[in-house]
């Protein structure tokens, strides 16, 4: 994103009403974010935000602007408009006087290990072990001494159903088991947000069930999440919200059991007579 002058930038989203539940703050705040590949507008100005404990599922046909949205939030896109915060704090971009300028690589890499990002594809060290491929983020990138990181790793491989899985290589690992191993391992870097782009989308369907059981159970520990995916009858009983998009826009948002049992708009209607 080119410069932008400080009065162009949108704020953080704020709670207007003070007798809300939700804090005043979101944790993660999109305002009017913008991203464009050439001509196409993959984004637009697309406004969010996510409180904590929020479990947050965005549905949506293929192309509607669901992943490149969680991988603007993780940085792994550059924005062309807008602004996009964590706990209040701008991500990518610092202040210079009345302008913006990006952030070095070292500084986005700070910001980055407080969001958590679960892909659909693995990504797993194939020369580490389950253990080793979750210590290695706490040791290499936040300096935990190794005993902590190991306790750490095996904690949360238990957590997923895999304490019996530490030693094991990612080839010996089931798809479903080598993405409870990615969950963990994202877990372990202990981050503020927790996001999922489609987890289930490479797994065969009898191993889709032991990744979203996992998701569930993060979401029954008040893990704060946006969770893009297909599932929709995992959306409507694990989320506390559901965004519906198309074509870079939020169509429809609101209570995921509500607003997927009663759909306002004609096309969330369409879009689910079609995949139910």
């Amino acid at each position: 994103m080119p410069a932008a002058h400080l009065t162009d930038l949108p704020p953080p989203l704020d709670v207007a009403d003070p007798q809300a539940t939700a804090p005043a703050k979101p944790v993660l705040s999109l305002r009017n974010v913008v991203k464009r590949y050439g001509h196409f507008e993959a984004l637009r100005s697309v406004s969010l935000d996510v409180h904590e404990g929020e479990v947050v599922a965005i549905i949506g046909p293929s192309g509607s602007g669901k992943s490149t949205l969680v991988r603007c939030v993780h940085q792994l896109e550059s924005v062309e408009g807008g602004a996009i915060y964590l706990d209040g704090e701008l991500l990518g971009f610092e202040r210079r006087g009345q302008h913006l300028r990006a952030l070095s690589a070292t500084a986005i890499a700070r910001q980055r290990r407080q969001i958590g990002m679960v892909f659909q594809q693995f990504g797993l060290f194939p020369h580490m072990t389950a253990e080793q491929n979750v210590m290695e983020g706490p040791v290499h990138a936040l300096g935990d001494p190794e005993e902590e990181a190991r306790t750490r790793a095996r904690r949360l491989l238990s957590r997923v159903g895999l304490a019996d899985k530490l030693d094991c290589y990612p080839k010996h690992l089931s798809g479903g088991q080598q993405q409870r191993v990615a969950i963990a391992r994202a877990m372990a870097m202990q981050p503020r947000v927790m996001l999922f782009d489609e987890p289930t989308s490479a797994l065969d369907p009898e191993l889709v069930s032991e990744v979203l059981a996992v998701v569930a159970d993060l979401a029954r520990l008040g893990k704060t999440m946006v969770l893009v995916t297909h599932e929709i009858g995992f959306a409507r009983e694990a989320a506390s919200r559901v965004i519906f998009m198309e074509a870079g826009r939020i169509v429809e948002q609101g209570p995921a059991r509500q607003t997927l049992a009663s759909p306002q708009t004609e096309r969330l209607r369409t879009f689910l007579s079609r995949v139910l």
